[in-house]
């Protein structure tokens, strides 16, 4: 009994992944014979080309990458980055690269695979140090890298934990997909929203700019001494924003 029951579990196992797997292969199948789609699977991977390219190519040429000031948390990293060497060389070519591939059609997997790792990193210290200049467009970019993961499913299946049957195959659709363009624009206006309510004080780029918070703060007196600290010497984000919020609390 034991062995027909460890036999039944297995056998439901086995047609629960069928069911899961023919299902991802259906909808894949579905969304991609769609031109609309088409046409938006290129916009994203060109956009993503774009904001690589440049970025990669002042790093190969040994070039600061912005022109922000030292004592700025951005700029404290960027400034330690640019006096890493070929490491800082490095990442341009990285960079670069994974832009290259994702131009050509049999390579955007791999493109996709080398670009992902790289832009959670900048999102992740986008986030850490409250840096405006990425907040927003790191962020969908990480959304990107994984849509085009998702569009090439048929490829990327493989990596996944279970069984994958042949790809279902459909005729071209030309109808407009409306609800998915409705969600991209739901996840942009989300994204946006989140990223620039998520923090109630920013260090922003310059110190005219940080101060233009201080008049909606409700001490406005400590947010100026914040930005001073931030902007004119350079103290630790965390330190400045632990003595901003203690503050508040007076």
């Amino acid at each position: 009994m034991r062995g027909k029951d460890h036999n039944l579990t297995l056998y439901y196992e086995v047609l629960l992944e069928m069911t899961i797997t023919t299902k991802l292969d259906t909808l894949h199948a579905a969304v991609t014979c769609n031109k609309w789609m088409r046409y938006f699977t290129t916009f994203t991977r060109l956009a993503l080309v774009a904001g690589f390219l440049p970025a990669g190519y002042v790093k190969i040429i040994g070039e600061r990458f912005t022109d922000l000031h030292n004592n700025q948390p951005m700029g404290h990293y960027l400034e330690a980055l640019h006096h890493t060497g070929y490491y800082y060389t490095f990442i341009g070519y990285a960079q670069i690269f994974a832009a290259l591939l994702l131009l050509i059609p049999r390579t955007v997997v791999l493109g996709t695979l080398i670009y992902l790792p790289i832009i959670l990193n900048i999102c992740l210290l986008s986030l850490a140090v409250r840096f405006e200049g990425s907040l927003l467009t790191a962020p969908l970019m990480v959304i990107a890298c994984i849509y085009l993961l998702c569009w090439h499913y048929d490829r990327t299946k493989y990596l996944l934990p279970f069984n994958t049957p042949p790809s279902t195959v459909l005729a071209p659709d030309s109808k407009f997909p409306k609800w998915f363009f409705a969600m991209v624009l739901i996840v942009f206006l989300a994204v946006g929203f989140t990223v620039t309510h998520v923090f109630n004080l920013m260090p922003r780029n310059t110190l005219t700019d940080c101060e233009t918070q201080c008049d909606d703060s409700t001490n406005p007196a400590a947010c100026k001494a914040f930005c001073e600290e931030i902007h004119n010497k350079g103290m630790d984000l965390d330190q400045s924003l632990n003595k901003y919020e203690h503050s508040l609390k007076k």
